[in-house]
């Protein structure tokens, strides 16, 4: 969008019209641009109405230019809200009142202007102010239909502690880990630091330190002496004041795409992501900067595959989820599979495994946004 239309005029709907909300204030912001920038270029425009809405990094809503190619990575460089905003300080209110959808949008010192209703929001926010419920609860007060998963699922598949102590009581196989609360670390860091090393004494060096709520591999730290525990809790904290110490887990990393459909949840056939020989782990910038491959499908077994895909099944219900979810697991030499975390919003950046694992399986990248909406418009908010 030019500067000339930092006023917009009041719009008229003549379909379904989607709010794509992107951005946030958490530390994958640039991600979240990343994926709202895919979402745009697949979106169905002779289906949907679209409104970009982004969230800048200090929590501002703002109406954003509908140019998906401005929020890509180029050359190394991560996008964000504040590079596509509109210009002027204006910001997007949402509708308080559960029997009206209209979307406002307000300049300092002029009269707020109506861009008119929202029939579903699209969030493809990750991480803390986004991803973890606090948008869901703001949308289900709000009574606007949004897509994926509800307050809690979305709190508990940002949370790996509770996610794990979830997933257990379900009888899903996890991997050892200790949890080092902000108290904990305030008042005993000697402790904590002793705790974590007796820990790794028992289940082996490395462990891998990081923040219990946050994704796309932010802050993580593979830890191999006990000298190295100081820096990576830092590094973890430097997200999130609670962190999350895992034992390693040796074997194959295999994910698997849940979808919502009409008659209940499916699985998309399984990725595999293969080691990167100059990456300790599948780190941030394996991921999204040097675009480490993954193989779909797996080259699994046809009962590994279907064991898979059943377990993912069951994550998705354990943690109540609706919509969409991409879960995670090692699967071991012993022939296991060990759930390591489900995602309730994953990346559909181009390069996102998600969208991969159903082009695999007969979904395409657009009829795969289709659904999703679909689904959330024949969801009603609340209780359910």
């Amino acid at each position: 969008m030019s500067s000339e239309s930092s006023s917009p005029a009041p719009f008229e709907r003549s379909k379904p019209r989607v709010a794509v909300v992107f951005g946030g204030r958490s530390s994958e912001h640039a991600i979240s641009v990343v994926t709202a920038g895919a979402v745009l270029r697949a979106i169905d425009r002779s289906r949907y109405d679209v409104l970009p809405i982004g969230i800048t990094q200090d929590g501002r809503w703002a109406l954003t230019a509908d140019e998906p190619e401005r929020m890509a990575i180029a050359d190394r460089a991560l996008p964000s809200v504040e590079g596509i905003a509109e210009p002027g300080g204006g910001g997007v209110l949402l509708p308080v009142d559960p029997g009206r959808r209209e979307v406002v949008y307000a300049e300092p010192g002029s009269v707020p202007k109506d861009l008119g209703e929202v029939d579903v929001v699209l969030p493809v926010l990750h991480g803390p102010h986004g991803e973890d419920g606090t948008l869901q609860g703001l949308l289900e007060m709000s009574g606007v239909p949004y897509v994926g998963a509800g307050v809690l699922a979305s709190a508990v598949g940002m949370d790996k502690e509770y996610m794990k102590r979830v997933f257990a009581s379900f009888g899903l196989a996890v991997g050892p880990y200790l949890v080092v609360r902000p108290r904990e670390w305030e008042r005993d860091r000697a402790g904590a630091l002793a705790r974590i090393e007796g820990f790794a004494a028992e289940h082996g060096w490395p462990v891998f330190v990081k923040p219990a709520r946050a994704g796309s591999s932010m802050g993580i730290t593979r830890v191999t002496s006990p000298e190295q525990l100081p820096d990576a809790l830092a590094e973890a904290r430097r997200h999130d004041p609670k962190v999350v110490v895992e034992a390693q887990l040796v074997g194959r990393e295999i994910e698997c795409g849940v979808l919502e459909f009409e008659d209940g949840p499916r699985a998309s056939l399984p990725a595999e992501i293969p080691p990167v020989s100059s990456h300790d782990f599948y780190d941030f910038e394996a991921k999204y900067i040097d675009s480490a491959e993954g193989m779909v499908p797996a080259p699994l077994t046809e009962e590994q595959t279907a064991e898979v895909r059943r377990l993912a099944i069951e994550a998705f219900e354990a943690a109540s989820c609706e919509g969409l979810v991409r879960a995670d697991f090692f699967l071991l030499e012993n022939g296991e599979f060990v759930i390591n975390e489900i995602n309730t919003m994953p990346g559909f950046t181009p390069i996102s495994m998600f969208p991969r694992m159903w082009e695999a399986t007969g979904v395409s990248y657009p009829e795969l946004i289709d659904l999703l909406i679909q689904a959330a418009l024949r969801r009603p908010t609340g209780l359910r």
